[in-house]
């Protein structure tokens, strides 16, 4: 049965939608719009399916390796207080990440811009690929843009972290990348009512806060296992 940390990471992802709206979107758009206009609107589902497919596996085998890293590291260790403390680290991003989806506080973005030193270098490989012009194309293409810079990604990265091992972790950054799905087939595809609904301040905000507390649950849990 999947734990609360898978449950969790798929109500980030679609929580964080309005910013996956800003960060992606634009790109999911452009494979659709890229096309001939004489593509049929089937095959024009197929390559954004692809590129979120492609997506989905470079969160999954981040998180399969962090996960992996950390649980090896408590392994040596011979004790489970590096995932506690690394616990306690994660929660404190999922609470900074609240107050990022609400707009109330934009420090992760620094954390993005840090991620930029890396992306300068994946960034030409994955434009090289456009325009698509086969589906099977959408793949490498979503693989190597899941790779963008991204708190939100950063912030689930951390849970990922802490699942105890590279089974957990890769489920808990698939979870999110389930939960990005509706904002990102909505923008590529022609969702626009949905759209709207995704990036309203009140949905942000109530998300922010449920993220919030959540954060400061996990928190205190790991404050009580410290002490």
């Amino acid at each position: 049965m999947p734990s609360l940390d898978f449950y969790a990471a798929f109500l980030i992802g679609l929580m964080g939608a309005g910013h996956c709206v800003g960060m992606c979107g634009g790109v999911a758009a452009a494979i659709t719009i890229g096309m001939p206009n004489n593509t049929h609107q089937k095959r024009r589902w197929i390559y954004l399916l692809n590129y979120n497919i492609g997506r989905l596996v470079s969160y999954t085998i981040a998180g399969g390796l962090i996960g992996a890293a950390l649980a090896g590291i408590s392994t040596l260790n011979g004790t489970s207080n590096p995932l506690v403390y690394m616990r306690l680290f994660a929660a404190l991003m999922m609470i900074f990440l609240g107050l990022y989806i609400g707009q109330w506080w934009a420090g992760l973005s620094q954390i993005e811009r840090a991620g930029q030193k890396i992306w300068r270098h994946i960034s030409p490989i994955a434009t090289s690929l456009l325009p698509l012009k086969s589906p099977v194309k959408a793949l490498p293409f979503g693989f190597l843009w899941g790779w963008l810079p991204c708190g939100l990604v950063y912030s689930t990265l951390t849970w990922a972290a802490v699942s105890g091992s590279a089974l957990n972790g890769a489920a808990v950054m698939f979870a999110f990348g389930l939960g990005t799905l509706p904002a990102m087939l909505a923008v590529g595809g022609f969702a626009d009512k949905l759209k709207n609904w995704l990036k309203n301040r009140i949905f942000r905000r109530i998300s922010a806060l449920l993220l919030i507390i959540y954060g400061f649950q996990t928190g205190y849990i790991a404050i009580n296992q410290i002490l």
